[in-house]
């Protein structure tokens, strides 16, 4: 069983790394909401990505559909021009934005949890969501991204957590608004 702090973890750390990683630069901000209506998500792929320990095992799905809008919008974050992005290129970086935003919450969660491991990320058709009640999670939740910029649509994340033992941590509001550090390189 997952208690209610824990899933209020869970949120707060994933929404924290989606500010830190979905977006262009630290001057643009974003809103991230509970979405209550799963048929308001559209979008036609999705960037798959799990973290797991002997505990639990998490899923993160980042929706998207590959149109012009999204491909500027990650061609912002990799500070490149939109159309000189191919294909795999552009898959390529929201696969990377996902990998960042995992490896965040992977990092804020081996803070609660010894043992903690992430998978690298895969792309993969929007039907495949349908089948996430299989899994029998306990706790799932959606959310919407509105960016607030450069005329960029919003997009949505959903949060999956399958748990193997009762979890219980409480994420303090100093973890919670502690900046997202820097990569170190051994």
């Amino acid at each position: 069983m997952i208690s209610l702090q824990a899933r209020d973890g869970f949120d707060r750390l994933l929404t924290k790394a989606i500010k830190a990683s979905l977006l262009p630069s630290a001057q643009e901000s974003c809103d991230v909401s509970v979405l209550t209506d799963v048929a308001d998500i559209t979008e036609t792929r999705i960037v798959m990505l799990t973290v797991s320990s002997y505990l639990f095992r998490l899923m993160v799905l980042i929706y998207f559909t590959p149109n012009a809008a999204t491909r500027d919008h990650f061609a912002r974050i990799h500070d490149v021009a939109a159309d000189e992005m191919t294909e795999q290129a552009f898959q390529d970086a929201i696969a990377e934005c996902g990998n960042l935003c995992c490896g965040i919450l992977n990092r804020d969660l081996g803070e609660f949890f010894p043992h903690i491991g992430m998978s690298t990320p895969n792309i993969i058709d929007r039907h495949c969501a349908s089948y996430i009640d299989a899994l029998h999670c306990g706790h799932v939740q959606h959310f919407k991204v509105d960016v607030n910029a450069h005329d960029t649509p919003p997009f949505h994340v959903s949060l999956c957590v399958s748990d193997y033992a009762d979890l219980d941590f409480a994420v303090s509001d100093n973890e919670d608004s502690a900046d997202t550090g820097e990569l170190e390189l051994f």
